[in-house]
């Protein structure tokens, strides 16, 4: 092997311990010298990898706390090949739900700072609430499933997409700092999150977290009904269903090693039950 081609081995290798450093450490971030020393490599060395994977959206630096952590772009690689395997473990959970309350079930995943539409199963009710299609992303916050993954991220993470991601909020009313702040800490405190017709004014829906052993939502179950349907002793027995199928399938998920982080868009089921 040529000298230029064991050089570059070397240095992916030496980038492939950074990340794992990363991915081992406190959730908030690591300084460099507590990544140096945790890879066992010079301190320069290790400060040219996060500089480059920070340039390719693997890593995040905080400048204020001049901590690193994993970045989002990371996140989607893994979630690439991971979007259908959590779509086909998820699948019979929807069609469960979907049957039984013959209303709109939806799968949504965090992509970035957005909740995607990775899966729908709709009802037998004559009324249909298509508020999402497959493959339509939101931004965290917005709409049941969005609050739910939004209310059960690390704190740190909620504060800067509160204080941050208001421009991609403005197309939607009533989604300022202030009251998503409020929503979110009635989805913590609820254990679901509930628009009351929020986005639209006739349609109800109610979404909890798929959650991964240290608490954190990896996936959302979510419903939506006409308002009508959406009464308090119906919710509650809504919320009921989609906390069991969530459990479940956070066990599974669980089982099998998958944490998806997000989900790239691609070509998945729908289909009516």
């Amino acid at each position: 092997m040529a000298e230029a081609q064991i050089s570059s081995v070397k240095t992916i290798g030496r980038a492939a311990l950074v990340l794992r450093a990363l991915s081992a450490g406190p959730a908030g971030g690591m300084r460099l010298a507590d990544v140096t020393a945790a890879v066992d490599l010079g301190k320069a060395t290790v400060h040219r990898l996060l500089g480059a994977l920070t340039d390719v959206g693997f890593v995040e630096f905080d400048e204020g706390s001049k901590l690193y952590r994993l970045g989002y772009g990371l996140f989607s690689l893994a979630a690439a090949a991971q979007r259908f395997s959590i779509v086909e473990q998820a699948r019979p959970s929807l069609v469960r739900l979907a049957a039984a309350t013959e209303d709109t079930v939806y799968l949504s995943v965090r992509e970035g700072d957005q909740a995607l539409c990775v899966d729908r199963c709709t009802g037998k009710f004559p009324i249909r609430t298509l508020t999402l299609d497959v493959g339509d992303r939101r931004p965290l916050g917005v709409g049941a499933g969005s609050l739910a993954l939004l209310a059960f991220q690390p704190e740190d993470d909620i504060d800067r997409i509160l204080r941050d991601d208001h421009a991609a909020r403005q197309g939607f009313d009533g989604f300022g700092e202030d009251s998503l702040r409020e929503m979110v800490r009635a989805t913590q405190r609820d254990g679901y999150a509930f628009n009351g017709g929020r986005i639209v004014s006739a349609m109800a829906a109610v979404g909890v977290p798929v959650k991964d052993r240290d608490g954190r939502a990896l996936a959302a179950l979510s419903l939506a009904a006409i308002r009508e349907r959406m009464d308090p002793p119906r919710v509650s027995d809504l919320v009921g269903m989609l906390r069991h199928e969530a459990e479940e399938l956070g066990r599974t998920l669980h089982q099998r090693g998958q944490a998806p982080a997000g989900a790239g868009q691609g070509k998945v089921r729908e289909e009516q039950v």
